[in-house]
């Protein structure tokens, strides 16, 4: 079996997979406080709940975009499943028929090439790729399988929370679901309002001047953990894609 890992800034996500089936998956909170056994038997109790022996797992396969967790996987893939971790090598995406175009490799995050991957490997065609998350990554990706970069913008938490925080009037709002209409008739609708359908203008407007600077028809699909909330209000992406990133990794694995 392969172990897939992806660090995010807000949550660590891991995947079992036995061939190209996903047979467990679980999510916690990226701890960057915790140490290398809390962080072991955490991660060790999820797998013994799923019934699934480390001896059962042949190799691992690991992107993070939050460095300060390294020696806790390396703790954790040593001690626990006896082998080291693969780190996601972004240069290697060309053997997953992905060209990168981007002035300095070192700085872009495995994270987007992983997606870019998975996505183009399934659908062989023009794509922007929105990973909707702590952060926004919205990435074109060419007809014949160049990554042709993209863009970052502070995700929907963050800039809800920066303004609850900056905003002494305004009351902290959940993030729950959007409301059904942009007007709203209160100080909380509102806030949702322009939380959820300004994240949607913000990911449609990007969307569309991408896709007129690259004269693509393209696929547009959405993965992270706002993407099903954004989907359901945005006028350009198509298609919702949970696991994109653990699927990138799992072909990653292959090589």
């Amino acid at each position: 079996m392969l172990l897939v890992i992806d660090v995010g800034n807000t949550n660590i996500v891991m995947g079992v997979y036995a061939g190209k089936t996903l047979k467990a998956k679980w999510r916690f909170v990226t701890d960057i406080n915790a140490t290398p056994n809390a962080f072991n038997a955490l991660a060790s109790s999820l797998l013994s709940a799923s019934s699934i022996g480390p001896e059962k797992i042949g190799k691992i396969v690991i992107s993070s975009v939050v460095p300060n967790v390294a020696g806790n996987l390396d703790f954790f893939c040593g001690k626990t499943i006896g082998c080291p971790p693969e780190w996601i090598d972004v240069a290697s995406a060309k053997k997953l028929n992905l060209q990168v175009w981007h002035d300095n490799l070192e700085e872009l995050g495995s994270d987007r090439i992983v997606n870019a991957v998975a996505a183009y490997n399934k659908y062989k065609t023009g794509l922007i790729v929105i990973d909707l998350g702590t952060a926004t990554t919205i990435d074109a990706v060419s007809e014949k399988g160049v990554y042709l970069g993209g863009s970052i913008s502070p995700g929907l938490g963050i800039s809800s929370k920066a303004m609850f925080m900056q905003s002494s009037m305004l009351p902290h709002v959940k993030i729950g679901l959007p409301p059904e209409k942009v007007i709203g008739k209160n100080t909380i609708d509102s806030m949702l309002s322009g939380i959820f359908y300004g994240y949607a203008g913000l990911v449609d407007g990007i969307t569309k001047r991408m896709i007129r600077e690259t004269n693509m028809n393209p696929l547009v699909i959405a993965t992270g953990g706002f993407a099903s909330l954004i989907y359901n209000i945005s006028e350009s992406i198509k298609i919702v894609e949970p696991d994109l990133t653990l699927e990138g990794l799992r072909l990653f694995g292959n090589l």
